[in-house]
């Protein structure tokens, strides 16, 4: 019996900790995710990956404001693709990007300098009412 105590205290502290970490929060939706500021993670992104959970995404920093562009090369996920300006207040909204495997993808560029860039799930911004000039809420802690 305490051996099944034990275990179930371990559990619900896993659970607990699958969660934790960096997080924004945009529309009243808390998402978790992967911050990339280095050039070398940022260029990889979220190539390769086969699923994303629907409450996760990647934050991609950039140092200052500036004219950016993604593309979805050897992405196999949709994603919705973000630009905040250096204020964390959305400039240019991507509606579900579709992945590319070809040698000659779509990029995607923003309007507007951009400073943060938050990819989700295709489809989630729209669900949430997502609109130009909603602000990014950062809790990177």
């Amino acid at each position: 019996m305490f051996y099944r105590f034990v275990c179930l205290c371990l559990l619900i502290a896993l659970q607990g900790c699958a969660n934790s970490g960096p997080w924004v929060e945009l529309k009243g939706q808390k998402v978790f995710v992967e911050v990339e500021s280095d050039p070398a993670f940022q260029a990889l992104g979220m190539m390769f990956r086969e699923e994303l959970a629907g409450d996760h995404g990647m934050l991609f920093v950039y140092r200052r404001p500036a004219m950016l562009s993604f593309w979805m090369k050897n992405t196999r996920i949709p994603l919705d693709i973000l630009y905040f300006d250096g204020d964390l207040k959305l400039v240019t909204l991507i509606d579900s990007a579709q992945p590319c495997r070809s040698s000659q993808c779509p990029s995607y560029p923003s309007t507007y300098p951009a400073q943060y860039v938050l990819e989700i799930n295709a489809g989630k911004a729209r669900e949430w009412g997502v609109e130009l000039g909603d602000r990014l809420e950062l809790n990177l802690d």
